[in-house]
């Protein structure tokens, strides 16, 4: 593929594994709502408190900071990152990230800037005739974002995903919704996360936190799709590190069971479990990707082709510091509780929690993945080969 090649040119090719997209999705549902109280249930917790809604109470104990294991997590985080962060450095320095054409910033990029200042000093303020509204000012400050980095790429490119493909763009709403949702069930097995700026009953809660959980895909897509054209990327990545395996699915087994296992675990063990929250669903649904032998995220990885795994995965991490940083200051916020690793924060959250967002951002490349099977559509880029 031509390195200048734009992520959001698509044609489309005829699909034939809807229904393995659609057992994949079943199973992982099934698991991931099953397997965590499995493992509470087998433990004599009560399964109740899992499942109470609005997740208000707290009834995990977390362990103290350790240095042990803080040291542990960073050299291994350090290991895996570093190679990839000298390979972006290396080519940023030797390729001038150059547009190969000029276009206009579009007049509704304009709008996104003003109401995202708006929405931001509307978040960090207490104004008290504003204070129905600051609770809710996440979902304005992120469509905003949104709107902002589409027109970022109309800049660069001259289209975006949001006007290119604006019925797809949609539907990617209520999609991120489920998927966030996902996650914040699995944090009541662990409780890395809580939330605080208001109360509410059970109809409230749901639909104000639904309203912001929607936003999380369009914002991870649109900000992949500014950077996935960019120089450092498509030279640095289109022939890293290959890797590959002589029996891929007697791999893929193992590796399922071993993430399903992981799942149990968590609500057993929340301690040495809890960040196998972010990647245990990623390896399962891999790992029935490769079982099925439908498409997956590191299928390209063999040739040394890793720019949609980094693409992903850099998108999430800058999401990931806006999402902190925004809320910080916010009067409906999120504060952490991560076992042996509370310490050094950047915003509210601790400087090895950022690690969360690298398999995030591949767990975002999943269900957008799935999303075009279930749509009869293969996204590829034009130029690719």
């Amino acid at each position: 593929m031509h390195a200048n090649c734009r992520p959001i040119s698509y044609k489309v090719f005829p699909d034939t594994g809807v229904k393995r997209s659609l057992l994949i999705v079943f199973l992982m549902a099934v698991m991931l709502i099953g397997l965590p109280l499995a493992g509470v249930w087998f433990a004599g917790y009560p399964i109740t408190r899992y499942l109470e809604f609005p997740p208000y109470s707290q009834y995990v104990q977390h362990a103290p900071f350790s240095w042990a294991v803080f040291i542990s997590y960073a050299v291994i985080i350090c290991v895996i990152i570093l190679p990839f962060i000298y390979q972006a450095i290396r080519f940023g320095k030797n390729n001038r990230d150059v547009p190969t054409a000029t276009h206009k910033f579009p007049w509704w990029g304009w709008l996104g800037v003003a109401s995202g200042l708006v929405g931001w000093i509307v978040a960090w303020n207490r104004f008290a005739w504003l204070s129905t509204i600051q609770p809710h000012t996440f979902t304005p400050l992120w469509l905003s974002y949104i709107v902002v980095v589409n027109a970022l790429d109309v800049r660069r490119s001259g289209r975006c995903l949001m006007t290119s493909r604006p019925g797809y763009f949609l539907i990617l709403f209520p999609v991120s919704a489920v998927f966030w949702w996902s996650f914040e069930f699995l944090n009541r097995f662990v409780q890395n996360w809580s939330y605080m700026g208001g109360r509410f009953n059970a109809w409230e809660y749901f639909w104000y936190a639904t309203l912001p959980f929607s936003t999380v895909l369009p914002a991870v897509l649109s900000t992949r799709n500014l950077i996935q054209s960019s120089d450092w990327l498509q030279n640095g990545f289109r022939q890293f590190v290959t890797l590959s395996c002589p029996t891929p699915r007697l791999l893929a087994g193992c590796t399922f069971i071993a993430a399903s296992g992981c799942l149990i675990a968590i609500g057993i063990w929340p301690d040495y479990f809890f960040s196998l929250l972010w990647t245990a669903p990623l390896l399962m649904v891999i790992s029935l990707q490769v079982l099925l032998k439908e498409p997956h995220i590191l299928q390209k990885v063999p040739a040394g082709d890793w720019r949609d795994i980094v693409g992903y995965m850099g998108a999430a991490l800058i999401c990931g510091w806006f999402w902190e940083m925004w809320n910080l200051y916010s009067f409906a916020r999120w504060t952490y509780s991560v076992p042996y690793v509370q310490r050094f924060l950047i915003f509210e959250m601790p400087i090895l929690g950022y690690a969360g967002y690298l398999p995030f951002g591949l767990e975002c490349a999943v269900v957008i993945g799935i999303m075009d099977r279930l749509m009869g559509n293969h996204i590829r880029c034009v130029s690719d080969d």
